[in-house]
């Protein structure tokens, strides 16, 4: 999937709406994730601009790029 593939407009877009959203990574490719919502749906995310991340990290991503680390409770 191409990033601008991951940021259309059309329905299904995890990450392109108004509000930032948490995601799970679920495997690494250098600086790119593919992360999961709760309902499974996945999307490859940037992640330079949190450092590295492993599979299980929790993301808030918008527009397909990670902005912040979640904390897990």
């Amino acid at each position: 999937m191409s990033s601008t593939d991951a940021c259309s407009t059309q329905p299904g877009c995890l990450t392109c709406g108004d509000v930032a959203v948490v995601l799970t990574v679920t495997t690494v490719d250098g600086a790119d994730a593919v992360c999961q919502d709760d309902a499974g749906r996945e999307e490859v995310v940037a992640t330079e601009l949190v450092g590295v991340v492993a599979a299980g990290d929790r993301l808030l991503v918008h527009a397909a790029v990670a902005i912040a680390r979640v904390q897990s409770p």
